[in-house]
């Protein structure tokens, strides 16, 4: 029998989170075995509910990374990350570990910002992709608007948590999309197929990193005004559903009206 699993996020110690300035864990494991720390599926050997951890180096500035000013949609694609990343953890049951190309898959097929290359403009754009995929044939066993709602509200949990929880995820996502890299190298597919797997998850690496680097210079008061923004939009979610009936029923005598999520 599978013991439920309780996400770190809800994990009392969650709240007292600590980074250093420079944005890297401030407790280190140390190794003599220099491919040990090298290796992405052991640096992220941990109990499945603890705290994942920080980075383990300092984090370059955004000045580093790019000449430009940081777009102000990364708030946005921040939002379609975390769905993502929750969604995968909980599909896991916390064990990503267990199957780290599959679940990087998932997670890319889930995230339309990192698979897709999109660029949601709004959050309410950003959630509704994110739970119509939650709600498609392919995920829909998984619990449907449902599950998807409780997504919404891991994300307002994980927010307001602040920067440091925010920086946590996304470096423990990094590290999935890091192990599933590893996996796909050995993978005996197609090289065309392989080469094209690879390129999203390196390019979707790449993406976590500069998010983790862009989430650490946010100041403390981003957060939750983001996760008020995500709790608003929630809210609306469940309003549309609960007259779905109505405008289920609409339809009838309006063919030309839709609903925004329907599970199909």
């Amino acid at each position: 029998m599978i013991e439920p699993w309780t996400p770190w996020w809800k994990n009392p110690s969650a709240k007292s989170i600590s980074l250093s300035h420079d944005g890297s864990q401030l407790i280190r494991q140390i190794s003599t075995d220099d491919t040990t720390l090298s290796d992405p599926m052991t640096a992220s050997e941990s109990i499945i509910n603890e705290i994942p951890e920080g980075p383990e180096y300092p984090l370059p500035s955004l000045k580093q990374l790019t000449r430009a000013e940081p777009s102000p949609l990364l708030t946005v694609h921040l939002v379609d990350i975390l769905y993502s990343y929750c969604f995968t953890l909980r599909l896991y049951n916390g064990d990503w570990q267990s199957d780290p190309l599959g679940a990087s898959t998932v997670a890319l097929s889930m995230s339309k910002v990192m698979g897709d290359g999109a660029k949601p403009e709004t959050v309410s754009e950003a959630l509704t992709t994110c739970i119509e995929e939650t709600c498609s044939p392919a995920y829909r066993h998984t619990g449907g608007f449902r599950f998807a709602i409780g997504l919404v509200d891991d994300i307002v949990t994980i927010l307001s948590l602040g920067g440091n929880a925010v920086v946590c995820a996304l470096c423990d996502f990094h590290r999935l999309i890091q192990a599933g890299e590893s996996i796909l190298k050995e993978d005996k597919v197609g090289e065309t197929e392989k080469a094209r797997s690879f390129k999203k998850l390196h390019a979707a690496g790449r993406k976590l990193f500069f998010m983790t680097c862009w989430a650490h210079e946010q100041p403390t008061e981003a957060w939750p005004s983001l996760a008020r923004i995500v709790e608003v939009q929630k809210a609306a979610f469940e309003e549309l559903d609960s007259g779905s009936g109505l405008r289920k029923a609409g339809r009838k005598n309006n063919p030309q009206s839709k609903v925004l999520i329907e599970e199909v």
